[in-house]
């Protein structure tokens, strides 16, 4: 598969373990990977290329995952790329009030989950 062919998908991630695990895993299924672990790295590389798909975590060392959601989905250049987000702790329900994400999970993840809503909202774009 030609690099030009591949959906692009930026992850913000601060925990190593888990930007590696995501990278691994979207890569294997033929995905090209961006994995940020800062806000300031998050918006320098969407100054550059808008993916096809955005995977935030909702709590950063610079910033938090529900205001970049915002900000994304108000932006008329960024509104209609999906958004998913992830969190450690169990409050969605609050989260999706807040936010007009495409899709929330909690980690830990199932793998096979996660990679169906990539594979779902990475193609829907």
């Amino acid at each position: 598969m030609e690099a030009a062919d591949k959906k692009l998908v930026y992850v913000l991630e601060d925990n190593a373990n888990i930007g590696d695990i995501i990278e691994f895993l979207l890569t294997e299924e033929l995905y090209e990977v961006k994995v940020c672990k800062s806000v300031a790295c998050f918006w320098d590389e969407m100054s550059q290329k808008k993916p096809d798909m955005i995977v935030l975590d909702i709590i950063l060392p610079d910033g938090n995952g529900l205001d970049i959601c915002k900000q994304l989905k108000r932006n008329i250049s960024t509104h209609q790329i999906p958004v998913m987000m992830m969190s450690g702790n169990n409050y969605l329900s609050k989260v999706k009030s807040k936010c007009d994400a495409d899709s929330y999970i909690n980690k830990p993840f199932d793998l096979n989950d996660f990679m169906q809503r990539v594979d779902f909202y990475s193609h829907s774009a």
